[in-house]
């Protein structure tokens, strides 16, 4: 990639974009069109995604370039934990150089390393004028050690951009819902961290095969991971657990 390349591409992709009428629906489809755009603009990225709220205030990923970034972001919002939301939640960018060795996230990190995901980079969408992040902006990689000071600068500039762009279509009190949900999933994975310690003591096993306990359970009940720990952590007697 040539030195002035990430902007040239950035310009031609912004002015695509800015005929785009940025309601909700058109917010979705330029996020779409943002991911395919990072994952052409960063080097050695073979997905991307964009992650904002939605009108409830949930979480859930607006754009990407497919499935197994859908799948990867999905897995984060379960578990409460991931290179994603930390970006969100810190406002600052997140680097994974290798799934199979980092252990800031571990079971996500597990999880991404099995579905073949060694590399992730994700930075926040942060407005200027505003002081939460209203997402974050993603890119994964199947090889290790895929992203490096350059590519977090160009991802940087695109994801600034793009939360000018996007903010105009999110509701003004955006930036307080999104702190109101930040806050759950703070508590979600606090619940979850304590029933996994509670899982090791109890059956004797290390913090992955507690997590791996309480997947299963979640799944085979059709329970939210959050609903699972909680019952844990109540001593709710479960079969399962």
């Amino acid at each position: 990639m040539e030195t002035d390349s990430p902007m040239v591409e950035l310009s031609m992709v912004f002015a695509r974009l800015s005929g785009m009428l940025l309601s909700e629906d058109g917010a979705a489809g330029a996020a779409r069109r943002l991911a395919e755009a990072a994952c052409v603009l960063v080097d050695d990225a073979t997905g991307a995604g964009v992650s904002l709220l939605d009108e409830a205030g949930r979480r859930r990923t607006t754009g990407s370039t497919g499935g197994s970034v859908d799948a990867a972001d999905a897995l984060q919002y379960e578990l409460g934990e991931g290179p994603c939301l930390s970006a969100w939640a810190t406002g600052a960018a997140q680097r994974v150089e290798d799934t199979t060795e980092d252990r800031r996230w571990p079971a996500w990190s597990a999880a991404a390393a099995g579905a073949g995901i060694r590399s992730v980079l994700s930075v926040p969408l942060v407005r200027q004028e505003h002081e939460h992040a209203l997402g974050a902006m993603k890119v994964y990689a199947a090889a290790p050690h895929a992203f490096s000071a350059r590519e977090e600068q160009v991802l940087g500039l695109l994801a600034e951009a793009a939360a000018t762009l996007l903010g105009s279509a999110l509701a003004p009190d955006a930036p307080n819902r999104l702190s109101a949900s930040l806050r759950a999933a703070l508590a979600d994975r606090r619940a979850v961290d304590l029933a996994t310690g509670m899982l090791m003591e109890r059956h004797g096993t290390d913090a992955q095969g507690a997590r791996a306990t309480l997947l299963h359970a979640s799944r085979a009940l059709d329970l939210p991971l959050t609903r699972i720990a909680s019952r844990v952590l109540e001593r709710a007697p479960d079969p399962q657990l």
